[in-house]
């Protein structure tokens, strides 16, 4: 039984302007064309193929997807997963961005002074997140890939501690790996590594010597810190933005020292703290 377009249209819910456009891209081809007029006649078979695009397209597959899953059936189950898997990672990222909106709205970053209480911490480098050199534009950096690295390090950081017995006492946070000179040298190439991660903790004496034997212990002396806290995931102009901030309200008479600047982690977001030294102080700095 032949239908035509306007049959085919009223049977199938779709426009005779959609089925043009699914006859052109491969997806719904008409059973006939008749030659002279190029009127398309459609099967009634060919209603169950309009269903199964209709519903794949209203899943938000592409005409290509959709084309590939009529082309191989038997791939059209993983497709349709893969889309979904898709859609729930941007659903997930425009959620944390309607998120991060709201909190720049109700509640825009301030920067805050305070003191940062001395601790000890676990110490160790941030498995590296090259930077892309990019020609005539500005390198590339993965933040998404340094929050996954930094996690992952800090994780790794906290079992260590739980395994012997020491506590974590406080938000771990990330720096630039800048504290020896072979850390400076490796911290200025494009492979890196560029970060450490920190983790405060509080031990007995021999928990501490035992962590000492499979990770670096170091003391954080106290210090008098800027803070700013920045809602939702790091980026290269939130970054930006937490260094201009922390420059345009330093105090008079101080000047705050960059090169020990800190990245602290929080559920909702990263706070960026830089510690602050009396002008002619510099020194002092770590």
């Amino acid at each position: 039984m032949s239908l035509s377009i306007k049959e085919f249209s009223e049977m199938s819910d779709l426009s005779p302007q959609t089925l043009r456009f699914y006859h052109s891209e491969g997806l719904l081809v008409p059973a006939e064309v008749d030659g002279e007029t190029g009127y398309r006649y459609y099967s009634i078979e060919q209603v169950a193929t309009a269903v199964l695009v209709t519903a794949l397209r209203g899943a938000g597959m592409s005409v290509k997807d959709v084309r590939r899953a009529l082309e191989a059936p038997d791939t059209a189950a993983a497709l349709l997963e893969e889309h979904t898997g898709a859609l729930h990672r941007r659903r997930r990222a425009e959620d944390e961005a309607i998120a991060t909106a709201r909190a720049l709205l109700t509640a825009p970053p301030a920067v805050r002074r305070g003191e940062a209480p001395g601790t000890t911490v676990l110490s160790r480098t941030v498995p590296p997140v090259a930077v892309e050199r990019r020609a005539g534009r500005p390198d590339q950096y993965d933040w998404d890939a340094v929050t996954g690295a930094v996690t992952a390090t800090v994780a790794e950081l906290g079992a260590l501690a739980a395994e012997h017995g020491a506590a974590v006492t406080g938000a771990p946070w990330f720096t630039w790996s800048g504290e020896t000179a072979e850390q400076r040298e490796r911290a200025l190439t494009p492979e890196g590594p560029h970060w450490v991660a920190k983790v405060p903790v509080t031990a007995g004496a021999e928990a501490l010597a035992a962590l000492a034997g499979e990770v670096e212990v170091q003391d954080f002396e106290a210090r008098e810190e800027l803070s700013i806290r920045l809602p939702g995931r790091n980026s290269t102009p939130k970054y930006a933005m937490a260094h201009l901030q922390l420059l345009a309200h330093t105090p008079e008479g101080l000047f705050p020292d960059h090169s020990g600047m800190r990245h602290i982690l929080h559920g909702d977001g990263t706070e960026t703290a830089v510690r602050l030294l009396p002008l002619g102080g510099a020194g002092d700095a770590d």
